[in-house]
Protein backbone atom coordinates (compact mmCIF):
# COMPACT_ATOMS: atom_id res chain seq x y z
CA UNK A 1 0.00 0.00 0.00
CA UNK A 2 1.09 3.62 -0.55
CA UNK A 3 0.19 6.76 1.39
CA UNK A 4 1.65 10.20 0.76
CA UNK A 5 5.14 9.10 -0.28
CA UNK A 6 5.15 6.23 2.22
CA UNK A 7 4.95 2.68 0.92
CA UNK A 8 4.26 -0.33 3.10
CA UNK A 9 4.11 -4.09 2.77
CA UNK A 10 2.57 -6.55 5.18
CA UNK A 11 4.47 -9.58 6.48
CA UNK A 12 2.45 -12.45 7.90
CA UNK A 13 3.71 -15.65 9.44
CA UNK A 14 0.97 -18.05 10.44
CA UNK A 15 0.66 -20.37 13.41
CA UNK A 16 -2.08 -22.96 12.98
CA UNK A 17 -3.35 -25.44 15.54
CA UNK A 18 -4.96 -28.50 13.93
CA UNK A 19 -6.87 -30.87 16.20
CA UNK A 20 -6.13 -34.41 15.07
CA UNK A 21 -9.01 -36.82 14.54
CA UNK A 22 -7.85 -39.53 16.94
CA UNK A 23 -10.37 -41.41 19.06
CA UNK A 24 -8.41 -40.75 22.25
CA UNK A 25 -6.19 -38.04 23.67
CA UNK A 26 -2.47 -37.65 23.06
CA UNK A 27 -1.16 -39.19 26.28
CA UNK A 28 -4.12 -41.06 27.79
CA UNK A 29 -7.14 -43.17 26.77
CA UNK A 30 -9.81 -40.51 27.40
CA UNK A 31 -12.16 -40.10 24.44
CA UNK A 32 -11.94 -37.01 22.26
CA UNK A 33 -15.55 -35.86 21.95
CA UNK A 34 -16.98 -32.46 21.07
CA UNK A 35 -19.71 -31.00 23.31
CA UNK A 36 -19.56 -33.78 25.91
CA UNK A 37 -20.76 -32.97 29.44
CA UNK A 38 -18.09 -30.70 31.00
CA UNK A 39 -15.29 -32.59 32.77
CA UNK A 40 -16.74 -35.97 31.79
CA UNK A 41 -13.81 -36.96 29.54
CA UNK A 42 -11.05 -36.53 32.12
CA UNK A 43 -8.72 -38.97 33.89
CA UNK A 44 -5.80 -38.53 36.33
CA UNK A 45 -3.34 -38.20 33.41
CA UNK A 46 -5.03 -35.31 31.57
CA UNK A 47 -6.09 -33.75 34.88
CA UNK A 48 -2.42 -33.53 35.88
CA UNK A 49 -2.59 -35.60 39.02
CA UNK A 50 0.73 -36.32 40.80
CA UNK A 51 2.52 -39.56 39.95
CA UNK A 52 0.71 -40.36 36.69
CA UNK A 53 2.60 -41.29 33.54
CA UNK A 54 1.72 -40.32 29.95
CA UNK A 55 1.56 -42.91 27.15
CA UNK A 56 1.96 -41.64 23.57
CA UNK A 57 -0.84 -42.05 21.00
CA UNK A 58 0.80 -43.66 17.94
CA UNK A 59 -2.03 -42.62 15.62
CA UNK A 60 -1.41 -38.94 16.41
CA UNK A 61 2.23 -39.34 15.39
CA UNK A 62 1.28 -41.01 12.10
CA UNK A 63 -1.33 -38.34 11.32
CA UNK A 64 1.32 -35.69 11.93
CA UNK A 65 3.83 -37.46 9.69
CA UNK A 66 1.22 -37.54 6.90
CA UNK A 67 0.67 -33.78 7.19
CA UNK A 68 4.43 -33.19 7.23
CA UNK A 69 4.85 -35.21 4.04
CA UNK A 70 1.95 -33.39 2.36
CA UNK A 71 3.61 -30.08 3.28
CA UNK A 72 6.86 -31.25 1.67
CA UNK A 73 8.64 -31.24 5.02
CA UNK A 74 11.70 -33.09 6.18
CA UNK A 75 10.53 -35.68 8.73
CA UNK A 76 12.88 -35.94 11.71
CA UNK A 77 14.31 -39.44 12.27
CA UNK A 78 14.64 -38.58 15.97
CA UNK A 79 12.40 -36.27 17.99
CA UNK A 80 11.65 -35.78 21.65
CA UNK A 81 9.10 -34.24 24.01
CA UNK A 82 9.52 -31.05 26.01
CA UNK A 83 7.70 -29.39 28.84
CA UNK A 84 6.53 -25.86 28.07
CA UNK A 85 5.94 -24.24 31.44
CA UNK A 86 3.32 -21.59 32.03
CA UNK A 87 0.41 -21.07 34.39
CA UNK A 88 -3.16 -20.75 33.24
CA UNK A 89 -6.32 -22.07 34.92
CA UNK A 90 -7.16 -24.48 32.09
CA UNK A 91 -3.68 -26.04 32.11
CA UNK A 92 -3.88 -28.48 35.02
CA UNK A 93 -0.20 -29.56 35.06
CA UNK A 94 1.09 -25.96 34.80
CA UNK A 95 3.06 -27.14 31.77
CA UNK A 96 2.18 -28.32 28.29
CA UNK A 97 3.86 -31.32 26.67
CA UNK A 98 5.12 -30.04 23.33
CA UNK A 99 8.18 -30.15 21.09
CA UNK A 100 10.82 -27.45 21.13
CA UNK A 101 14.16 -27.87 19.34
CA UNK A 102 13.45 -31.16 17.55
CA UNK A 103 10.05 -30.85 15.85
CA UNK A 104 8.54 -33.80 14.04
CA UNK A 105 8.57 -32.02 10.66
CA UNK A 106 10.42 -28.97 9.33
CA UNK A 107 11.65 -27.07 6.27
CA UNK A 108 8.69 -27.61 3.96
CA UNK A 109 6.44 -25.53 1.73
CA UNK A 110 2.81 -25.24 0.70
CA UNK A 111 1.66 -23.81 -2.63
CA UNK A 112 -1.63 -21.93 -2.75
CA UNK A 113 -3.57 -20.42 -5.62
CA UNK A 114 -4.34 -16.71 -5.33
CA UNK A 115 -6.25 -15.16 -8.25
CA UNK A 116 -4.93 -17.79 -10.64
CA UNK A 117 -1.31 -17.41 -9.51
CA UNK A 118 0.58 -20.01 -7.48
CA UNK A 119 2.24 -18.54 -4.40
CA UNK A 120 4.57 -20.53 -2.16
CA UNK A 121 4.51 -20.34 1.63
CA UNK A 122 7.46 -21.95 3.40
CA UNK A 123 6.72 -24.16 6.39
CA UNK A 124 9.17 -23.60 9.23
CA UNK A 125 8.01 -26.50 11.40
CA UNK A 126 5.11 -28.74 12.38
CA UNK A 127 5.14 -30.28 15.83
CA UNK A 128 2.83 -32.27 18.08
CA UNK A 129 1.55 -30.99 21.40
CA UNK A 130 -1.38 -31.39 23.76
CA UNK A 131 -4.23 -28.91 23.98
CA UNK A 132 -5.26 -27.09 27.14
CA UNK A 133 -8.76 -27.11 28.61
CA UNK A 134 -11.35 -24.40 28.14
CA UNK A 135 -12.26 -21.45 30.36
CA UNK A 136 -15.99 -20.68 30.36
CA UNK A 137 -17.07 -17.15 31.23
CA UNK A 138 -20.85 -17.60 31.06
CA UNK A 139 -21.44 -17.51 34.83
CA UNK A 140 -21.45 -14.01 36.36
CA UNK A 141 -18.77 -13.46 38.99
CA UNK A 142 -16.65 -16.52 38.22
CA UNK A 143 -14.85 -18.48 35.51
CA UNK A 144 -15.55 -22.18 35.07
CA UNK A 145 -13.01 -24.65 33.69
CA UNK A 146 -13.83 -27.61 31.44
CA UNK A 147 -10.91 -30.03 31.07
CA UNK A 148 -12.51 -32.26 28.43
CA UNK A 149 -10.22 -30.76 25.79
CA UNK A 150 -7.06 -30.96 27.94
CA UNK A 151 -4.68 -33.46 26.37
CA UNK A 152 -6.35 -33.46 22.94
CA UNK A 153 -3.67 -33.93 20.23
CA UNK A 154 -2.79 -30.80 18.28
CA UNK A 155 -0.46 -30.37 15.34
CA UNK A 156 0.97 -26.86 15.37
CA UNK A 157 2.10 -25.68 11.94
CA UNK A 158 4.32 -22.60 11.78
CA UNK A 159 5.05 -20.78 8.52
CA UNK A 160 7.74 -18.35 7.53
CA UNK A 161 6.52 -14.74 7.03
CA UNK A 162 5.81 -15.38 3.35
CA UNK A 163 2.21 -14.16 3.29
CA UNK A 164 1.91 -10.62 1.97
CA UNK A 165 -1.82 -9.88 1.83
CA UNK A 166 -5.02 -10.63 3.67
CA UNK A 167 -6.34 -12.40 0.56
CA UNK A 168 -3.29 -14.65 0.37
CA UNK A 169 -3.79 -15.51 4.06
CA UNK A 170 -7.42 -16.38 3.33
CA UNK A 171 -6.40 -18.64 0.43
CA UNK A 172 -3.70 -20.29 2.55
CA UNK A 173 -6.15 -21.00 5.39
CA UNK A 174 -8.82 -22.49 3.14
CA UNK A 175 -6.32 -24.61 1.21
CA UNK A 176 -4.77 -25.92 4.43
CA UNK A 177 -8.17 -26.89 5.79
CA UNK A 178 -8.89 -28.75 2.57
CA UNK A 179 -5.55 -30.55 2.85
CA UNK A 180 -5.97 -31.85 6.42
CA UNK A 181 -9.56 -32.97 5.82
CA UNK A 182 -8.49 -34.66 2.57
CA UNK A 183 -5.83 -36.58 4.44
CA UNK A 184 -8.45 -37.63 6.98
CA UNK A 185 -6.27 -36.46 9.88
CA UNK A 186 -8.72 -33.80 11.10
CA UNK A 187 -12.33 -32.78 10.68
CA UNK A 188 -11.01 -29.23 10.37
CA UNK A 189 -14.21 -27.67 11.73
CA UNK A 190 -13.59 -24.04 12.59
CA UNK A 191 -16.87 -23.86 14.51
CA UNK A 192 -15.77 -26.70 16.79
CA UNK A 193 -12.33 -25.19 17.34
CA UNK A 194 -10.60 -27.97 15.42
CA UNK A 195 -8.56 -25.45 13.44
CA UNK A 196 -7.38 -22.20 14.97
CA UNK A 197 -5.28 -19.61 13.16
CA UNK A 198 -2.92 -17.10 14.76
CA UNK A 199 -1.32 -14.70 12.27
CA UNK A 200 1.83 -12.86 13.30
CA UNK A 201 1.60 -9.50 11.54
CA UNK A 202 4.01 -6.63 11.05
CA UNK A 203 4.75 -4.08 8.36
CA UNK A 204 7.72 -3.04 6.26
CA UNK A 205 7.38 0.73 5.80
CA UNK A 206 9.58 2.65 3.38
CA UNK A 207 10.00 6.45 3.51
CA UNK A 208 12.63 8.42 1.60
CA UNK A 209 14.50 5.23 0.80
CA UNK A 210 14.75 4.19 4.44
CA UNK A 211 13.05 1.03 5.69
CA UNK A 212 11.28 0.57 9.02
CA UNK A 213 9.65 -2.53 10.51
CA UNK A 214 6.84 -2.36 13.01
CA UNK A 215 6.62 -4.65 16.08
CA UNK A 216 4.96 -8.03 15.58
CA UNK A 217 1.37 -8.51 16.69
CA UNK A 218 0.08 -12.05 17.10
CA UNK A 219 -3.70 -12.15 16.73
CA UNK A 220 -4.88 -15.07 18.86
CA UNK A 221 -7.32 -17.90 18.17
CA UNK A 222 -9.10 -16.85 14.99
CA UNK A 223 -11.78 -19.41 14.18
CA UNK A 224 -13.08 -18.39 10.76
CA UNK A 225 -11.49 -17.69 7.41
CA UNK A 226 -13.20 -14.31 7.26
CA UNK A 227 -11.75 -13.27 10.60
CA UNK A 228 -8.27 -14.31 9.42
CA UNK A 229 -8.59 -12.03 6.40
CA UNK A 230 -10.24 -9.14 8.23
CA UNK A 231 -7.91 -9.20 11.24
CA UNK A 232 -4.81 -9.06 9.02
CA UNK A 233 -6.24 -6.23 6.93
CA UNK A 234 -7.08 -4.30 10.10
CA UNK A 235 -3.66 -4.89 11.68
CA UNK A 236 -1.91 -3.70 8.52
CA UNK A 237 -3.80 -0.39 8.65
CA UNK A 238 -3.45 -0.02 12.42
CA UNK A 239 0.30 -0.56 12.46
CA UNK A 240 0.96 1.95 9.68
CA UNK A 241 -1.19 4.52 11.47
CA UNK A 242 0.58 3.81 14.76
CA UNK A 243 3.97 4.32 13.09
CA UNK A 244 2.80 7.57 11.51
CA UNK A 245 1.80 8.85 14.95
CA UNK A 246 4.97 7.62 16.65
CA UNK A 247 8.11 7.01 14.60
CA UNK A 248 9.53 5.11 17.57
CA UNK A 249 6.97 2.39 16.92
CA UNK A 250 9.49 0.02 15.33
CA UNK A 251 10.69 -3.51 15.88
CA UNK A 252 13.19 -3.66 18.72
CA UNK A 253 12.11 -0.36 20.30
CA UNK A 254 8.56 -1.42 21.11
CA UNK A 255 7.63 -4.88 22.41
CA UNK A 256 5.81 -7.45 20.36
CA UNK A 257 2.30 -8.15 21.60
CA UNK A 258 -0.62 -10.55 21.59
CA UNK A 259 -3.92 -9.12 20.46
CA UNK A 260 -7.49 -10.42 20.35
CA UNK A 261 -9.94 -9.99 17.48
CA UNK A 262 -13.29 -8.38 18.24
CA UNK A 263 -15.42 -9.64 15.39
CA UNK A 264 -18.46 -7.49 16.16
CA UNK A 265 -16.38 -4.31 16.00
CA UNK A 266 -13.87 -5.40 13.38
CA UNK A 267 -10.83 -4.39 15.44
CA UNK A 268 -8.04 -6.01 17.42
CA UNK A 269 -7.29 -5.12 21.05
CA UNK A 270 -4.18 -5.50 23.19
CA UNK A 271 -4.11 -8.56 25.45
CA UNK A 272 -0.55 -8.90 26.77
CA UNK A 273 3.08 -8.78 25.76
CA UNK A 274 4.16 -11.58 23.46
CA UNK A 275 6.19 -14.29 25.17
CA UNK A 276 9.54 -15.47 23.84
CA UNK A 277 10.84 -19.05 23.98
CA UNK A 278 12.91 -18.44 27.12
CA UNK A 279 9.76 -17.40 29.00
CA UNK A 280 8.48 -20.98 28.84
CA UNK A 281 11.55 -22.64 30.42
CA UNK A 282 11.53 -25.59 28.03
CA UNK A 283 13.22 -28.80 29.16
CA UNK A 284 12.93 -32.45 27.99
CA UNK A 285 10.01 -34.35 29.48
CA UNK A 286 11.47 -37.06 31.73
CA UNK A 287 8.40 -39.31 31.48
CA UNK A 288 8.37 -39.79 27.69
CA UNK A 289 10.94 -41.56 25.55
CA UNK A 290 12.03 -39.98 22.26
CA UNK A 291 10.37 -41.08 19.01
CA UNK A 292 12.53 -42.57 16.27
CA UNK A 293 11.01 -42.71 12.79
CA UNK A 294 12.76 -45.16 10.50
CA UNK A 295 12.44 -45.46 6.72
CA UNK A 296 10.00 -48.39 6.92
CA UNK A 297 7.59 -46.46 9.16
CA UNK A 298 7.84 -43.42 6.91
CA UNK A 299 7.18 -45.49 3.77
CA UNK A 300 4.16 -47.14 5.41
CA UNK A 301 2.59 -43.76 6.23
CA UNK A 302 3.39 -42.43 2.77
CA UNK A 303 1.81 -45.49 1.16
CA UNK A 304 -1.46 -44.90 3.03
CA UNK A 305 -1.81 -41.29 1.89
CA UNK A 306 -4.37 -40.41 -0.80
CA UNK A 307 -3.65 -38.40 -3.93
CA UNK A 308 -3.50 -34.80 -2.71
CA UNK A 309 -6.00 -32.14 -3.83
CA UNK A 310 -3.81 -30.01 -6.10
CA UNK A 311 -2.29 -32.93 -8.08
CA UNK A 312 -5.71 -34.55 -8.31
CA UNK A 313 -7.27 -31.34 -9.63
CA UNK A 314 -4.53 -31.04 -12.26
CA UNK A 315 -5.06 -34.67 -13.30
CA UNK A 316 -8.84 -34.25 -13.69
CA UNK A 317 -8.28 -31.18 -15.84
CA UNK A 318 -5.73 -32.97 -18.03
CA UNK A 319 -7.26 -36.46 -18.30
CA UNK A 320 -10.98 -35.62 -18.29
CA UNK A 321 -10.97 -32.11 -19.75
CA UNK A 322 -12.62 -30.49 -16.73
CA UNK A 323 -12.43 -26.73 -16.31
CA UNK A 324 -10.18 -25.53 -13.45
CA UNK A 325 -13.21 -24.19 -11.58
CA UNK A 326 -15.24 -27.40 -11.88
CA UNK A 327 -12.24 -29.57 -10.95
CA UNK A 328 -11.51 -27.42 -7.89
CA UNK A 329 -15.10 -27.69 -6.64
CA UNK A 330 -15.26 -31.44 -7.16
CA UNK A 331 -11.90 -32.08 -5.51
CA UNK A 332 -12.70 -29.99 -2.42
CA UNK A 333 -14.18 -33.05 -0.69
CA UNK A 334 -12.25 -36.31 -1.02
CA UNK A 335 -15.28 -38.62 -0.85
CA UNK A 336 -17.08 -36.52 -3.46
CA UNK A 337 -14.08 -36.63 -5.78
CA UNK A 338 -13.95 -40.41 -5.33
CA UNK A 339 -17.66 -40.60 -6.18
CA UNK A 340 -17.19 -38.46 -9.28
CA UNK A 341 -14.38 -40.65 -10.61
CA UNK A 342 -16.42 -43.78 -9.89
CA UNK A 343 -19.34 -42.29 -11.87
CA UNK A 344 -16.99 -41.61 -14.79
CA UNK A 345 -15.71 -45.18 -14.58
CA UNK A 346 -19.35 -46.37 -14.68
CA UNK A 347 -19.81 -44.70 -18.06
CA UNK A 348 -20.83 -41.16 -17.20
CA UNK A 349 -19.60 -38.49 -19.65
CA UNK A 350 -17.07 -36.41 -17.65
CA UNK A 351 -18.17 -32.99 -18.94
CA UNK A 352 -21.87 -33.51 -18.21
CA UNK A 353 -21.12 -35.25 -14.92
CA UNK A 354 -18.98 -32.32 -13.84
CA UNK A 355 -21.76 -29.83 -14.61
CA UNK A 356 -24.25 -31.96 -12.69
CA UNK A 357 -21.91 -32.36 -9.72
CA UNK A 358 -21.29 -28.62 -9.56
CA UNK A 359 -24.79 -27.33 -10.36
CA UNK A 360 -27.24 -30.09 -9.43
CA UNK A 361 -25.79 -32.47 -6.86
CA UNK A 362 -23.95 -29.69 -5.00
CA UNK A 363 -27.15 -27.65 -4.70
CA UNK A 364 -29.02 -30.64 -3.27
CA UNK A 365 -26.13 -31.35 -0.90
CA UNK A 366 -25.97 -27.74 0.32
CA UNK A 367 -29.71 -27.79 1.09
CA UNK A 368 -29.08 -30.79 3.35
CA UNK A 369 -25.85 -29.58 4.91
CA UNK A 370 -23.72 -32.43 3.56
CA UNK A 371 -21.13 -33.04 0.86
CA UNK A 372 -22.29 -34.58 -2.43
CA UNK A 373 -21.01 -37.96 -1.25
CA UNK A 374 -23.26 -37.58 1.79
CA UNK A 375 -26.36 -37.73 -0.41
CA UNK A 376 -25.87 -41.51 -0.59
CA UNK A 377 -26.62 -41.78 -4.32
CA UNK A 378 -24.49 -44.46 -5.94
CA UNK A 379 -21.99 -43.60 -8.65
CA UNK A 380 -23.50 -45.89 -11.29
CA UNK A 381 -26.90 -44.15 -11.21
CA UNK A 382 -25.22 -40.74 -11.27
CA UNK A 383 -23.33 -41.83 -14.36
CA UNK A 384 -26.50 -43.09 -16.05
CA UNK A 385 -28.31 -39.79 -15.38
CA UNK A 386 -25.45 -37.93 -17.06
CA UNK A 387 -25.66 -40.34 -19.99
CA UNK A 388 -29.41 -39.71 -20.38
CA UNK A 389 -28.69 -35.96 -20.49
CA UNK A 390 -25.88 -36.37 -23.00
CA UNK A 391 -27.86 -38.48 -25.46
CA UNK A 392 -30.84 -36.11 -25.30
CA UNK A 393 -33.25 -38.45 -23.53
CA UNK A 394 -33.80 -35.80 -20.84
CA UNK A 395 -33.01 -32.10 -20.70
CA UNK A 396 -30.65 -30.48 -18.21
CA UNK A 397 -33.69 -28.98 -16.47
CA UNK A 398 -35.37 -32.37 -16.26
CA UNK A 399 -32.18 -33.92 -14.91
CA UNK A 400 -32.46 -31.67 -11.85
CA UNK A 401 -35.95 -33.02 -11.11
CA UNK A 402 -34.80 -36.60 -11.63
CA UNK A 403 -31.78 -36.10 -9.37
CA UNK A 404 -34.02 -34.87 -6.58
CA UNK A 405 -36.21 -37.97 -6.90
CA UNK A 406 -33.12 -40.18 -6.89
CA UNK A 407 -32.48 -39.09 -3.29
CA UNK A 408 -35.70 -40.83 -2.25
CA UNK A 409 -36.03 -43.62 -4.79
CA UNK A 410 -33.69 -46.49 -5.73
CA UNK A 411 -35.21 -46.59 -9.24
CA UNK A 412 -33.08 -46.08 -12.30
CA UNK A 413 -32.93 -42.53 -13.75
CA UNK A 414 -34.58 -43.74 -16.98
CA UNK A 415 -37.48 -45.22 -15.00
CA UNK A 416 -37.91 -41.98 -13.05
CA UNK A 417 -37.81 -39.94 -16.27
CA UNK A 418 -40.65 -42.06 -17.67
CA UNK A 419 -42.76 -41.89 -14.51
CA UNK A 420 -42.29 -38.11 -14.23
CA UNK A 421 -43.08 -37.56 -17.91
CA UNK A 422 -39.69 -35.96 -18.52
CA UNK A 423 -38.46 -37.99 -21.50
CA UNK A 424 -37.66 -35.52 -24.26
CA UNK A 425 -39.77 -35.55 -27.37
CA UNK A 426 -37.64 -36.11 -30.48
CA UNK A 427 -40.60 -35.64 -32.86
CA UNK A 428 -39.69 -32.79 -35.19
CA UNK A 429 -43.33 -32.02 -36.06
CA UNK A 430 -44.38 -31.77 -32.41
CA UNK A 431 -41.35 -29.61 -31.60
CA UNK A 432 -42.11 -27.36 -34.58
CA UNK A 433 -45.62 -26.89 -33.21
CA UNK A 434 -44.23 -25.78 -29.84
CA UNK A 435 -41.87 -23.38 -31.61
CA UNK A 436 -44.76 -21.94 -33.61
CA UNK A 437 -46.76 -21.41 -30.42
CA UNK A 438 -43.83 -19.66 -28.75
CA UNK A 439 -43.41 -17.37 -31.77
CA UNK A 440 -47.11 -16.54 -31.80
CA UNK A 441 -47.17 -15.69 -28.10
CA UNK A 442 -43.98 -13.59 -28.14
CA UNK A 443 -44.09 -11.40 -31.23
CA UNK A 444 -41.83 -8.69 -29.83
CA UNK A 445 -39.05 -11.19 -29.01
CA UNK A 446 -39.43 -12.63 -32.51
CA UNK A 447 -39.04 -9.15 -34.07
CA UNK A 448 -35.95 -8.45 -31.93
CA UNK A 449 -34.38 -11.79 -32.80
CA UNK A 450 -35.06 -11.35 -36.51
CA UNK A 451 -34.29 -7.65 -36.98
CA UNK A 452 -32.05 -6.34 -34.22
CA UNK A 453 -28.52 -7.84 -34.20
CA UNK A 454 -27.80 -6.44 -30.72
CA UNK A 455 -30.83 -8.18 -29.26
CA UNK A 456 -30.85 -11.29 -31.46
CA UNK A 457 -28.94 -13.64 -29.15
CA UNK A 458 -30.82 -12.66 -26.02
CA UNK A 459 -34.21 -12.82 -27.78
CA UNK A 460 -33.44 -16.24 -29.30
CA UNK A 461 -32.47 -17.51 -25.85
CA UNK A 462 -35.75 -16.20 -24.47
CA UNK A 463 -37.69 -18.00 -27.20
CA UNK A 464 -35.88 -21.26 -26.42
CA UNK A 465 -36.91 -20.88 -22.81
CA UNK A 466 -40.51 -20.31 -23.85
CA UNK A 467 -40.52 -23.47 -25.95
CA UNK A 468 -39.18 -25.48 -23.02
CA UNK A 469 -41.90 -23.99 -20.82
CA UNK A 470 -44.66 -24.79 -23.30
CA UNK A 471 -43.37 -28.34 -23.73
CA UNK A 472 -43.09 -28.92 -20.00
CA UNK A 473 -39.36 -29.55 -20.41
CA UNK A 474 -39.95 -32.38 -22.88
CA UNK A 475 -38.53 -30.68 -25.97
CA UNK A 476 -34.97 -31.48 -27.03
CA UNK A 477 -33.06 -28.18 -26.55
CA UNK A 478 -30.78 -28.90 -29.49
CA UNK A 479 -33.70 -29.53 -31.83
CA UNK A 480 -35.49 -26.48 -30.45
CA UNK A 481 -32.47 -24.29 -31.12
CA UNK A 482 -32.14 -25.63 -34.65
CA UNK A 483 -35.82 -25.02 -35.50
CA UNK A 484 -35.78 -21.51 -33.97
CA UNK A 485 -32.75 -20.53 -36.02
CA UNK A 486 -34.32 -21.93 -39.19
CA UNK A 487 -37.57 -20.03 -38.58
CA UNK A 488 -35.70 -16.77 -37.76
CA UNK A 489 -33.65 -17.15 -40.95
CA UNK A 490 -36.88 -17.47 -42.93
CA UNK A 491 -38.27 -14.31 -41.34
CA UNK A 492 -35.08 -12.35 -42.14
CA UNK A 493 -35.32 -13.50 -45.77
CA UNK A 494 -38.96 -12.43 -45.98
CA UNK A 495 -38.04 -8.96 -44.72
Amino acid sequence: MSDGGITSRVLVGMEIHVQLATRTKLFCSCAVEFAAVPNSRVCPVCAGMPGVLPVLNRQAVEFSIAVGLALNCRIAPFTKWDRKSYYYPDLPKNYQISQYDLPLAADGYFDVNVDGETQRVRIRRAHLEEDAGKNIHDTPGCTLVDLNRAGTPLLEIVTEPDIHSAEQAYAFATELQRLVTYLGVSEGSMQKGQMRFEPNVNMIITRDGEEYRTPISEVKNLNSFRSVRDAIAYEARRQVQEWQRDNGYVLGKRPNENRGWLDDRGVTEFQRGKEAAHDYRYFPDPDLVPVEIDAAWLDRVRGQMPELPRPRQARLEKELGLSPKDAEIIVTDRATADLFEAAVAAGGPPDVLARQFVNVWSALANERGVAVAGLQVDAARMGRLARLTTDGTVSATAAKQIAERMLESPDEPATLAESLGLVQVQDADQTAAWVAQAFAENERAVRDAAANPKKAQKAAGFLRGQVMRISGGKADPRLVGKLIEERLAELRTED
